[in-house]
């Protein structure tokens, strides 16, 4: 099987305000996101598109970034002004609490994404000690390799460092067996395994490297089902040399970077992993109008695309064979 499609038709949901970087599916089919001033909306009816219902469900007063639902309903929110918060969707645009705004005597900044293990743990990632938010693509230019995985114990207040030394840290889902996590390295066009029990725990290594693009936020909708990988752009060969460059010609082109305009590629992607790495799906579409895939989810035999560019999220035809009827296509390393 060959895992390259078009990603089409793409139909558009606009939202009462810019940027839904993250978007997860509950249970009923709703898709939640958060938006650049704050609010956390929940979209209803993605199957009509053009008459889809979009409701105001709470306000952080920070920037959501990564969300994670929870079995009892309450989501996880990675605020990327320096905390994790937890909010009752259902409980009023007030109730928002701090689970923690520290990680190893640090304060917290650029919380990326997180997920829930069923002991109550948590893990999430920092996408840089260096650049904020605002900056991200002086981090992308300068290559800093300050990305952390965080984790916070049920109970605790201050989180601890797991790994360290990761490429923009950023999209994280639970490996199948719960046995490990599966990080995005957008810096480093990336992948990587972080085993949690067994005779590697603790440690990490590659799942796929040379991804066509630079992944973002990864979803998982079933214990046993694909990992999603949004690619919020193509590979810039560029890029690729200059991340082979001195750190004083990495720092230098990042003072440039982060004071030049960014105007994203006319182009969407995703792809489709299992957990041995192989490529399922890898879903493009050129001279596309929806710009700048940060996220993506599956819910009813749709995709839902999420941007922290556009102004509303995109909707299409979940690709056909999923599950355990697909079939490993493309090998780890295929660039």
């Amino acid at each position: 099987m060959d895992p390259r499609t078009a990603l089409v038709p793409l139909r558009y949901v606009s939202l009462p305000g810019h940027g839904p970087e993250d978007v997860v599916a509950d249970p009923r089919g709703r898709v939640l996101t958060g938006l650049a001033d704050g609010r956390i909306v929940r979209v209803d009816g993605l199957d009509d598109p053009p008459g889809a219902r979009v409701e105001h469900i709470a306000e952080i007063g920070g920037r959501p970034l990564g969300l994670e639902l929870l079995p009892d309903g309450d989501l996880l929110v990675c605020d990327a002004e320096g905390a994790l918060l937890r909010v009752d969707p259902d409980g009023g645009t007030g109730n928002v609490r701090v689970l923690t705004e520290s990680a190893a005597g640090e304060r917290l900044r650029f919380c990326s994404n997180v997920v829930a293990l069923p002991d109550g743990t948590v893990y999430f990632t920092v996408s840089s000690r260096v650049h904020p938010l605002r900056d991200w693509m002086g981090d992308m230019a300068e290559h800093t390799g300050t990305g952390r995985l965080l984790r916070l114990a049920p109970g605790a207040t201050e989180a601890e460092v797991v790994l360290e030394g990761l490429q923009f840290a950023n999209g994280l889902v639970r490996g199948a067996d719960d046995r490990s996590l599966i990080v995005a390295e957008t810096g480093a066009r990336r992948l990587t395994s972080f085993h949690l029990t067994g005779p590697r725990a603790g440690h990490a290594e590659p799942l796929v490297e040379n991804l066509p693009g630079y992944p973002d936020n990864l979803w998982r909708g079933a214990p046993d089902g694909p990992v999603w990988v949004a690619l919020a752009g193509p590979r810039v060969p560029a890029l690729d040399l200059l991340h082979r460059a001195a750190p004083g010609v990495r720092r230098a082109a990042a003072r440039i970077a982060v004071r030049a305009p960014y105007r994203p590629a006319a182009w969407a992607g995703v792809l489709a992993v299992d957990d041995d790495g192989h490529v399922l799906h890898h879903l493009t579409r050129r001279r596309s109008g929806f710009r700048m895939v940060t996220s993506v989810c599956e819910t009813g035999g749709l995709l839902v695309l999420g941007s922290l560019h556009e102004r509303g999220i995109a909707v299409c035809a979940a690709p056909e064979g999923k599950r355990h009827g697909w079939t490993p296509a493309l090998p780890c390393g295929q660039p």
